[in-house]
């Protein structure tokens, strides 16, 4: 197995600094990025901070792609409720298993435990949204379908008026 990159090893505001060096340098002018970093007391050689950058690069499109993406699907499918957001919990606790099997460079036992916790939380958090919508649907229903028949609609439009509120697609 190959050794850590000196680079995932930089104190923490030493590498935040160098991740925005790169980016709002757009990738280049690594000699000078190397001699900042030997200017703070880090000797990393230019093709260290180019190996870098390339993964750093990708890992950013792919980011930006990913958030475009979701965008446009979030914009274009309505999600009242939240199976979006369920399906990308789902995707997350995904990668964190596979980050478990692989321990992917820089995750630490600690990292992917906090990551499971937080989407454990989210999903319990989701989950009892979801059932406070269904609840207050339901009860809405029930308060319209009272109004409706006082106000003498036939029990077929107060039966469509309940199943447009729920939801319901008959």
């Amino acid at each position: 197995m190959a050794p850590r990159s000196k680079i995932v090893r930089l104190p923490k505001e030493v590498k935040a600094w160098l991740d925005k060096a790169l980016v709002e340098g757009d990738f280049s002018g690594y000699e000078l990025l190397s001699e900042d970093l030997k200017a703070r007391g880090f000797d990393l050689s230019k093709s260290a901070i180019h190996r870098y950058g390339q993964e750093f690069e990708a890992r950013l499109s792919a980011l930006k792609m990913a958030t475009q993406q979701a965008k446009a699907i979030s914009d274009s499918v309505p999600d009242d409720e939240g199976a979006m957001n369920d399906a990308l919990i789902r995707l997350v606790q995904q990668k964190a298993f596979d980050m478990l099997l692989k321990m992917e460079e820089g995750a630490s036992m600690k990292e992917v435990s906090l990551m499971v916790a937080r989407l454990s939380n989210a999903t319990v958090k989701q989950k009892q949204w979801q059932a406070e919508v269904r609840e207050k649907a339901s009860s809405a229903a029930e308060e319209v379908e009272k109004i409706a028949k006082k106000g003498g609609l036939s029990p077929a439009a107060v039966n469509e008026i309940r199943s447009r509120i729920l939801g319901i697609q008959n």
